[in-house]
């Protein structure tokens, strides 16, 4: 397909056809602001409503100004994106936006990160000459993970799309005109009452504050400054190769010895990594996982196949309240880091001669669904919760930077042990791909008895939303099928209920795009996709660093089995490690 020619701003460029304005301005290192487009190649998002009209520019032969997201180019187009008539039309835009929106920056959560904020300095906006309509009517939402406060939507909808095409979740959607449009849940209803997932991909594409995390982190420094409480802390692995983003180091840089020092000097009792807990899932997932195949290989027809990963709780909950009729397929193995709680809460207590209500654990999760998770009643004993209390790695960089510390000044240090000893195949957890990797290398040496050569199962990796891989175990074509993002999963899903025609044994599913290293609780990367690529590389270098990549070679790991577990899926095993799924029909 031949290349149209245009002009932008007096420079001619060539691109392909259906190219928008805005495209083809950034080709040639054009900037045109806009609040609601946005673009998510990698994970085909492209919310393109042309709403907020900021990004507005004059087209040659047009009587009106046109906007640059929507708008293709064409042959000849002459377009200007600097001219008075369009400056001063984006700053009106922004005046009219601003007269509907909260004066309250210097208390909101998005404050520092909030894209309005920072175009409004970009137009100079000093002053705003007109007065609107406060929507002051709307009241806020608070479930144990989001927040959402419509004062503050800009309608962009970047939520609605993310929700709706990308995560086919379906929980939020424009509604109403005028002043009172806003994006909301079915009948209004708080979140916790809908199929919302609590992955936070909604709120890691909000330009605004109208989405937010749920904050922990003055409740963990309480938990802190307690001196009758033991605080542990465990951390997942996608942290800490996107922590540094928030203290000026390059994405995907692993800061995993200067986040440990860290948590030390914030006054945890013990610092602890939730890759250990991964190890452990894989112990006992690879050990289901194993069962299963053993007796379809027997002749069983009735083992439940394919097999699914169960350590994302966004994902845990999208197919309890979506695909009620799946229930029985995914493993029964609990989290890693509900996982970590239960034997923190049990083994490590009694190590330690502390009652389980004096220990309290933190979870530090690049996810917004471990915050609902932890939160599940089945994850309690006599109200006690296995996880207390979950924070993102936005949160911990708060916390981090309240206490005055600077991250590139510290000092490596170590996790504690035993909890805090890990292998390859726990840090590989982080990014899509990485659980069902990790499920393999131990899955492989069990079932042939033999060494696993090549560690690094290539087929298994990337970042395509579906994936398919064949593995050869002895005489069996081991076929996996991996997706991230909801809406990948529920076409894999369907795929099931349909019969399985690609017969496949086990699907690893993690509801966000790129897995955890992408999760709703992460730094923000409005919308620079290279970032997840960065953090995933980083991912799989921590793995090739670790002196130990299998989960079943784990010391610590044999040592807690020995001394106290028995055997993957015994008794005491699958009373502290599994669970239940239950059909959550909501609106």
């Amino acid at each position: 397909m031949p290349d149209i020619k245009v002009t932008i701003d007096g420079r001619v460029v060539e691109v392909p056809k259906g190219t928008t304005i805005l495209e083809a301005a950034k080709q040639v290192g054009l900037f045109i602001p806009t609040l609601c487009h946005l673009d998510l190649h990698d994970i085909k998002m492209v919310n393109q409503t042309a709403s907020c009209r900021i990004c507005v520019v004059e087209v040659e032969g047009s009587r009106r100004l046109m906007p640059a997201c929507a708008t293709p180019v064409a042959e000849g187009m002459n377009i200007k994106t600097n001219t008075v008539k369009v400056l001063n039309a984006r700053k009106t835009v922004m005046e009219l936006t601003l007269s509907d929106h909260p004066k309250d920056c210097l208390v909101c959560s998005q404050s520092g990160e909030c894209e309005l904020q920072d175009l409004a300095e970009m137009l100079g906006i000093r002053e705003v000459r007109v007065s609107g309509k406060s929507q002051s009517t709307y009241k806020k939402d608070y479930s144990p993970s989001i927040i959402r406060d419509m004062d503050k939507c800009i309608m962009c909808r970047r939520c609605e799309t993310m929700c709706n095409d990308v995560q086919t979740v379906g929980a939020l959607s424009g509604i109403n005109r005028g002043f009172d449009a806003v994006v909301a849940t079915a009948f209004e209803a708080d979140l916790v009452d809908t199929v919302c997932t609590h992955c936070g991909q909604c709120v890691a594409v909000c330009p605004v504050g109208a989405l937010s995390e749920k904050d922990n982190v003055w409740t963990v420094v309480e938990a802190l400054a307690d001196p009758e409480k033991v605080v542990v802390v465990q951390t997942a692995p996608a942290v800490r190769v996107a922590l540094g983003e928030e203290f000026g180091y390059e994405p995907g840089t692993i800061v995993t010895g200067k986040m440990a020092a860290a948590l030390r000097r914030l006054g945890f009792d013990y610092v602890f990594d939730t890759d250990f807990a991964a190890d452990l899932t894989i112990m006992e997932e690879g050990a289901e996982l194993l069962d299963r195949l053993t007796r379809y290989l027997e002749g069983d027809t009735t083992v439940p196949l394919p097999m699914l990963t169960s350590c994302c709780p966004a994902w845990v909950n999208f197919i309890e309240s979506q695909f009620p009729d799946l229930l029985d397929i995914p493993s029964s193995a609990k989290s890693p880091q509900q996982m970590f709680g239960s034997i923190a809460k049990s083994y490590y207590a009694e190590k330690l001669g502390v009652p389980r209500e004096k220990m309290v654990v933190v979870s530090v999760m690049p996810c917004l669904a471990k915050k609902q998770e932890a939160s599940r009643e089945e994850f309690q004993v006599d109200g006690n919760p296995d996880v207390d209390l979950s924070i993102s790695t936005r949160e911990l960089a708060h916390l981090i930077k309240q206490a005055n510390l600077n991250l590139q000044e510290l000092e490596e240090e170590d996790f504690d042990h035993p909890l805090g000893m890990s292998t390859g195949a726990g840090v590989i957890f982080g990014t899509t791909g990485g659980v069902i990797e990790a499920a393999t290398r131990t899955a492989y040496e069990w079932l042939t008895g033999s060494e696993l050569e090549k560690l690094d199962f290539e087929q298994l990796r990337g970042m395509d939303g579906i994936r398919v891989a064949t593995v050869p175990i002895n005489d069996l074509k081991l076929n996996i099928g991996i997706a991230h993002g909801l809406g990948n999963a529920r076409a894999l899903l369907e795929e099931v209920q349909q019969g399985n025609p690609r017969n496949l044994h086990a699907i690893e599913i993690m509801a966000c795009p790129g897995g955890c290293i992408g999760g709703g609780g992460q730094p923000y990367h409005h919308g620079d996709i290279e970032i997840l690529h960065k953090r995933a590389a980083a991912i799989y270098q921590e793995d090739r660093n670790k002196e130990i990549r299998k989960s079943h070679e784990n010391p610590a790991i044999k040592e807690l089995y020995e001394t106290y577990l028995g055997e993957p899926l015994g008794e005491k095993a699958h009373a502290l490690l599994h669970t239940t799924y239950t059909s959550k029909q909501k609106v």
